[in-house]
């Protein structure tokens, strides 16, 4: 199976106009080479998958349930190895969890002890960050996803729509050079969806990291991604600009839902 780049086919959100914080590096590389993925005692979920995640795009992952897309994320992020073939960031092979790969799921995952700003702050913790700049790199992140006057609220007091855009600040705010986000809007109302779709967009410009975005829904890909893989068939298809909700991709649609 092949899913390489020459294969390829043609809730409301508000934002702060306070400072951006600085973004990541530029994003990762990542790359498959005849990759088979699965529980080594059973039998493979992908085989001889073939695929390259460029620099800063935005990639959305789609296929049926069951068809490997949550695997695919896993071994990207280092937590699931390969059965057979390599997995590469910048041409290294990945063999554990990194953090510059930063990972988003549909289940916020924050820690309901600490406060919004702190949940915000974790990986920076972790990285031995001063406590001075973590301060001001978890604030100046709430502003950008609306949260500001949130900051010191316990998780359990926000909507899932917001409890999502800390998740996402909290994983942006370490500067990762690749985020893997597994269907995170996925248990969203579709106002609130569309909202963090719009907000994913927005805050993504101009950090330059690399995101896999695996979803079920054909709409939600076509306006969040540069790329689409369809993984059940390895086919990769380009999202033409302009990425707008008035953009009409009908065509593509039609095409990835009858490939579906």
């Amino acid at each position: 199976m092949s899913a390489s780049a020459a294969a390829a086919p043609a809730g409301t959100t508000t934002t702060s106009t306070a400072p951006e914080p600085s973004g990541p590096g530029p994003g990762a590389a990542l790359r498959l080479d005849g990759v088979r993925l699965g529980r080594a005692a059973g039998p493979a979920v992908l085989d001889r998958l073939d695929l390259d995640v460029r620099p800063g795009e935005v990639l959305a992952v789609l296929g049926p349930s069951g068809c490997g897309k949550s695997t695919l994320l896993r071994t990207l992020a280092g937590l699931l190895p390969p059965l057979a073939g390599t997995v590469t960031q910048d041409g290294t092979p990945i063999t554990r969890p990194g953090a510059d790969r930063a990972l988003v799921f549909q289940d916020d995952a924050l820690l309901p002890w600490r406060t919004v700003r702190a949940n915000v702050e974790l990986p920076l913790l972790i990285r031995r960050v001063p406590r001075a700049e973590r301060r001001r790199t978890a604030t100046d992140w709430l502003a950008r996803v609306g949260l500001a006057d949130h900051a010191l609220k316990l998780p359990h007091r926000l909507s899932g729509g917001q409890r999502q855009r800390v998740q996402l600040a909290r994983a942006l705010a370490a500067r990762p050079r690749a985020v893997l986000m597994d269907e995170p809007f996925g248990a969203l109302d579709a106002q609130t969806r569309a909202g963090m779709q719009d907000l994913l967009v927005d805050v993504l410009a101009g950090t330059g990291a690399s995101v896999v975005f695996v979803t079920h829904d054909v709409d939600e890909a076509l306006f969040v991604a540069d790329r689409v893989v369809l993984l059940a068939t390895g086919t990769v298809l380009d999202v033409p600009a302009p990425r707008e909700r008035t953009a009409d991709h009908s065509a593509l649609r039609t095409r990835i839902l009858s490939s579906l």
